[in-house]
């Protein structure tokens, strides 16, 4: 019975994110808003519950079976990929190196504000 509360939690925020994405016409997807909505519920709540603890660990033991069809997808569009190299590469040289700055920076911010209290 907990597997299935974890899983309904989980099905539900993506279900609503994808409300939200579709409702708002974003660019976001909907599972992106799903997680925020999950997130916020989390620290509302204060802790995880056992149910979604066990689910979440569940489906993270089995996480590398979702890089299957994006490994076929490589092989299948390789020349695809081939004649866009440059940019794909520019792109994610660019989004690492943001997301490593921002992550810095928010770190940065945080142990200052824990070390003034």
């Amino acid at each position: 019975m907990p597997l299935i509360m974890g899983m309904s939690v989980l099905l539900i925020c993506q279900f609503l994110g994808e409300l939200l994405a579709r409702g708002l016409t974003l660019p976001v997807p909907g599972p992106v808003f799903g997680m925020v909505i999950l997130l916020v519920g989390l620290m509302v709540r204060g802790k995880v519950p056992d149910s979604l603890r066990l689910t979440g660990e569940g489906l993270l033991r089995y996480l590398t079976l979702l890089f299957v069809p994006a490994g076929v997808g490589l092989m299948v569009h390789g020349a695809l990929i081939g004649r866009d190299l440059w940019p794909i590469l520019i792109t994610l040289v660019v989004s690492t190196a943001l997301t490593l700055g921002v992550t810095a920076w928010v770190l940065d911010r945080l142990n200052r504000r824990r070390s003034r209290q």
